[in-house]
């Protein structure tokens, strides 16, 4: 019965392919040193074997077959396969180091190849290859060095291939960087030949199915209970929130956490480059830019697409990242009743998110005067949430200031709240305090107006980490 399944994703002509086993392992064998233990010792032999094992495979697979029945029954078979050909080897190995070939050499079928392991490991929020033979990992704000290698460059530039294949875009010389984004939502982004001099380069951005919530982000000292209860009044009272932070520091999270308090009943529409926001609402509608081809044809960039949000009755629009011209069209639909929306910006502090926006609506070469788009800045965003990394590698909104308006050519912004660092304890943990700035807000009239009351007591909170 198990050689029927076997023969059900290999060619027919897998019996012929057999016969000729013998010669290809009389070639192979001197290859490869007798005992399991070189190949632990050298790479390069063990990658030698796993290559010549893959290409038997897909010599004797019948790939049409493959794709037409359940991936775990594939997995089942194939591995008989792999099992049968490493015992054409000869090659003298261990029960755990032919589990081991065989599970690669499945990754390497039916996956990512080397890749396949970290992707399964929740915990790893991004993978980065700098080469063949470097590949790094951050695991709790922490960058770190892996044991992972790929075979070669070549090796590297097919699993790239092999990524972007799946979404329908192509790498190549003529197109050496690409976005892209794996099947879970995870965000990829690779480089190749000639502008990346040591080889390609791959980084991907995890992004699990499950959001973070708010009682986690309060369990990780990300922020204070009165923090939580003053942001989720304003996102009731339709707010417009910018979150603001450097790179990693957390702001799709942020977005993805304050969404949470937007009512169900609400129309949102959500606008990306590379789809990753996870709203939990049931009225949603996602859109996504597309590319140029190498024609520079067929592009659908943001600004196009808030310009189509715009016609579709939002209550919301939500803004995965503004970076370009579509800031102008944004602020317009913020300023002309779309309220209560939220994007995020790249930005160290709440004043260089304003600057970074000025810039961007700047782009759209309409020669508007300053002092009007400032106008326009101040009257639309109300909030900034600042998130940031430390350098223990713990995610803080360290900032939640409010738009008061314009001082001469600049946005003026007040704290509410802050993280008031200071220093560092024997185990390299960041400590500090989230406090209130004293300030009563502004928007405490547009909350009551909104009927949302607060708790009392909400700006005498104080919360010590790592004291």
């Amino acid at each position: 019965m198990a050689a029927k399944n076997t023969q059900s994703v290999t060619k027919a002509a897998r019996p012929a392919a057999a016969k000729r086993a013998p010669a290809e392992k009389s070639e192979a064998t001197p290859r490869h040193p007798a005992g399991a233990g070189n190949f632990a010792r050298n790479a390069d032999r063990y990658f030698e074997l796993k290559s010549e094992i893959h290409k038997k495979l897909i010599g004797v697979l019948d790939l049409d077959r493959v794709s037409s029945i359940p991936k775990d029954r594939v997995r089942t078979e194939i591995g008989k396969v792999v099992e049968r050909l490493l015992d054409d080897e000869r090659v003298p190995m261990t029960t755990a180091e032919q589990n081991k070939i065989v599970e690669e050499v499945l990754d390497e079928v039916l996956g990512l190849g080397p890749l396949e392991p970290l992707l399964k490991e929740p915990s790893i929020s991004d993978i980065l290859v700098n080469s063949f033979d470097r590949v790094y990992i951050e695991r709790m704000g922490r960058l770190q060095r892996t044991p992972i290698r790929f075979r070669d460059n070549a090796h590297l530039l097919h699993i790239i291939e092999k990524i972007v294949a799946q979404v329908g875009r192509r790498v190549d010389e003529a197109q050496p960087i690409v976005d892209a984004r794996l099947q879970d939502g995870s965000r990829v982004n690779a480089i190749i030949p000639p502008l990346a001099l040591d080889g390609p380069s791959l980084s991907i951005r995890r992004f699990g199915r499950h959001v973070i919530t708010t009682e986690e982000m309060l369990a990780n000292k990300t922020i204070m209970p009165s923090m939580i209860q003053f942001l989720a009044a304003c996102v009731q009272a339709k707010t417009t929130i910018l979150i603001s932070g450097g790179t990693g520091s957390g702001k799709t999270t942020t977005l993805n956490a304050l969404s949470r308090f937007i009512p169900g009943e609400e129309r949102i529409i959500t606008i990306e480059d590379t789809a990753e926001l996870q709203l939990q609402q049931r009225h949603v509608v996602k859109f996504e830019t597309r590319p140029s081809n190498l024609n520079k044809e067929g592009g659908v960039n943001q600004r196009q697409l808030v310009r189509t949000a715009l016609r579709m009755r939002p209550d919301r629009i939500v803004v995965g990242e503004c970076r370009g011209a579509e800031a102008l069209d944004m602020l317009q639909a913020m300023n002309t009743g779309v309220e209560g929306s939220m994007t995020t910006i790249h930005a160290n502090t709440p004043r260089d998110a304003f600057s970074r926006l000025e810039a961007m609506i700047l782009m759209a070469d309409l020669q508007i005067p300053t002092r009007v788009i400032l106008q326009q800045l101040s009257s639309a965003i109300k909030m900034i949430v600042q998130v940031s990394r430390l350098q223990d590698g713990s995610r803080k909104i360290v900032n939640i200031s409010e738009v008061v308006g314009i001082d001469e050519d600049h946005i003026k912004v007040q704290d509410i709240f802050f993280f008031e660092r200071v220093g560092v304890n024997a185990e390299g943990k960041v400590q500090g305090r989230f406090r209130w700035s004293g300030v009563k807000p502004k928007m405490l009239e547009r909350l009551r107006i909104s009927g949302i009351t607060l708790p009392a007591g909400i700006f005498d909170e104080v919360v010590n980490v790592n004291l």
